[in-house]
């Protein structure tokens, strides 16, 4: 009995494929998206005061073996945990209530693609016009908001499911998130620091820094949001019918 109980201890516990494509999906999200979401509070409360502090003549230096390197790393752990998150929800979350409930699951990965897609055009309009902080802060509620409703409401598959809605709200602000750090800021970034590097600043130097600073901070803003309805994804029963 004691050489069972033995074995039985040593025995490991089985999963299917899909078990252990979900489990590696969920391990590397969670990875990138730690050094992302690091990053971007580093960016925003720590580098943004500290460059402000620094003389003209240093900034080349930072910007070459400070800044580059820490933006490459942001801009791919951005893309890393959209990556991964979006396959571990279509395929781990949308696929099954899409197969229980006899429907297609491209009709609601297309409708999250487009809603979000378009609300971040929204959002890259308004801030390629420089508005205040204040404005912007306004427009970024309401289209979020807007496009969650749209999400939630008319989304083909899984509107009983709080897996399939939380992350389709929460990923959906991830996705901004995403395109803000390639579309703007890394590259407004990357023109200054180039420029800079090389002894020629861009002349709408300003313009492009306000810019990659207003997306910034909007990505600071949605990601407690977005931290949000991931956790809420599993722990508080939040969306669903």
């Amino acid at each position: 009995m004691y050489w069972i109980a033995f074995r039985a201890w040593w025995v490991m516990p089985t999963h299917t494929g899909t078990e252990a494509l979900a489990l590696i999906l969920r391990w590397f999200h969670f990875l990138a998206g730690i050094t992302w979401v690091g990053l971007l509070y580093f960016f925003n409360l720590v580098n943004v005061p500290f460059m402000k502090q620094v003389d003209a003549g240093m900034k080349p230096k930072v910007f070459q073996y400070l800044t580059m390197p820490a933006l490459q790393l942001f801009r791919w752990s951005a893309l890393l945990t959209v990556f991964f998150g979006f396959w571990y929800w279509g395929q781990i979350l949308v696929g099954p209530d899409a197969s229980r409930e006899g429907k297609s699951s491209g009709g609601t990965i297309g409708l999250f693609l487009l809603i979000w897609v378009v609300a971040w055009g929204i959002l890259y309009f308004v801030i390629s016009k420089t508005p205040s902080g204040f404005a912007l802060g306004l427009i970024v509620a309401v289209v979020v908001i807007v496009a969650g409703w749209l999400f939630v409401n008319f989304t083909p598959v899984g509107q009983d499911d709080n897996h399939v809605l939380s992350i389709g709200v929460g990923g959906g602000l991830g996705v901004i998130m995403l395109l803000n750090v390639w579309g703007i800021i890394w590259r407004n970034n990357k023109k200054i620091i180039r420029g800079t590097i090389a002894g020629t600043p861009p002349s709408d130097g300003g313009t492009l820094a306000r810019q990659a600073f207003l997306a910034s901070r909007t990505n600071m803003f949605l990601s407690v949001p977005m931290l949000f309805f991931m956790a809420a994804a599993s722990h508080y029963g939040i969306l669903g019918k």
